[in-house]
């Protein structure tokens, strides 16, 4: 708007000058309109030309007027609106550089498709986990409002294979689809899977008939909201305190409790084929194991301590965000 505004009180001061000028010749020297015309314009440019008739004393004296009002007008107007379209093609090349490098840059990131409330919530949870993100919406106003500008993000139609390729999918490690319509949800799971094989997909669902499509289709995870509510409702009547417990432990480091999960491939090489007894982690830092992922994918719940840390096996450790710090500096994981 302030642009705008300028660019109008510039055009104001160029009419301003014209009117001004042509006035002036046809009072002072009884110019018609058309030399009158002609003298303002090769006045206030300085092109040089020759006047269209000799001046008086007073028209020169005006003229010197002109020259002097009328030429610093007609500079600082021409700056303003050159500069507003320059500026503007060039800050927008610019940007549109800036996101592209960026997003090239991209690896091992999570693309949110939708940014509704779940859309919302995952945004949240990400950036309180330290994940890079990139979020796909039509509405790039409804982006602005909660985070900078400079975030990554992709302005367009998830369902749109282009769009999806521009926000990384082919170098992403996981997409979560939150669109309302489970149409949209089931395309963009379909066209994840066939670009990227080994993509973590997560979808919303909501009904029982589409979570079974979209399984069938490649998502790893559906979530029904819904359900889920209805689900929690329900165990705050039946198991009230065990929901709180559950509710106080979190994979935020801003908690009392933590649930960390570490990737036993990750492990430096003295800690790999270990079993959990070597790793001595619950008399080093304190934390507690209490879950381990096999590699076929199995969860065993308080895994015994001569289990062995295979390739692909994963450890999910419970523990005070100090106690977890101290696992991560004794296990080389920081």
């Amino acid at each position: 708007m302030f642009k705008k505004n300028k660019i109008l009180y510039a055009v104001i001061l160029l009419i301003a000058v014209a009117i001004i000028g042509v006035i002036g010749y046809r009072i002072i020297e009884g110019f018609s309109f058309v030399d009158a015309l002609y003298m303002t314009a090769i006045t206030v440019s300085t092109v040089g030309f020759r006047e269209v008739h000799v001046l008086s004393d007073y028209g020169k004296i005006f003229t010197i007027f002109l020259i002097l009002t009328g030429l610093g007008t007609v500079a600082y107007a021409i700056s303003i609106i050159t500069s507003h379209f320059i500026e503007g093609k060039f800050g927008y090349f610019i940007k549109d550089y800036k996101t592209k490098s960026l997003l090239k840059k991209m690896k091992k990131h999570v693309i949110i498709c939708g940014y509704g409330r779940n859309g919302r919530q995952a945004v949240k949870e990400l950036i309180a986990n330290k994940n890079s993100f990139i979020v796909i919406d039509k509405n790039q106003e409804l982006l602005f409002e909660d985070f900078n500008k400079d975030k990554n993000f992709v302005q367009g139609d998830a369902t749109d294979e282009k769009i999806l390729i521009k926000a990384g999918i082919n170098t992403a490690k996981a997409i979560i689809t939150s669109l309302p319509d489970d149409a949209d949800n089931l395309f963009i799971v379909l066209t994840a899977r066939s670009l990227n094989p080994d993509l973590i997909i997560i979808s919303r669902a909501s009904s029982d008939s589409s979570y079974k499509k979209l399984k069938i289709a490649g998502a790893n995870n559906i979530i029904i909201p819904e359900k889920v509510g209805g689900t929690h409702m329900a165990h705050l009547v039946a198991k009230p305190d065990v929901v709180e417990f559950l509710a106080n432990l979190s994979v935020q480091g801003a908690a009392s409790t933590n649930l960390e999960e570490i990737v036993c491939s990750k492990l430096p090489e003295k800690f790999k084929n270990n079993t959990i007894y070597e790793l001595d982690i619950r008399k080093k830092s304190g934390a507690n194991i209490v879950g381990f992922k096999t590699a076929d994918e199995k969860f065993i719940i308080n895994p015994s301590p001569d289990t062995l840390l295979i390739p692909n096996s994963k450890l999910f450790v419970l523990g005070t965000p100090d106690q977890i710090k101290e696992m991560k500096k004794n296990l080389n994981l920081n």
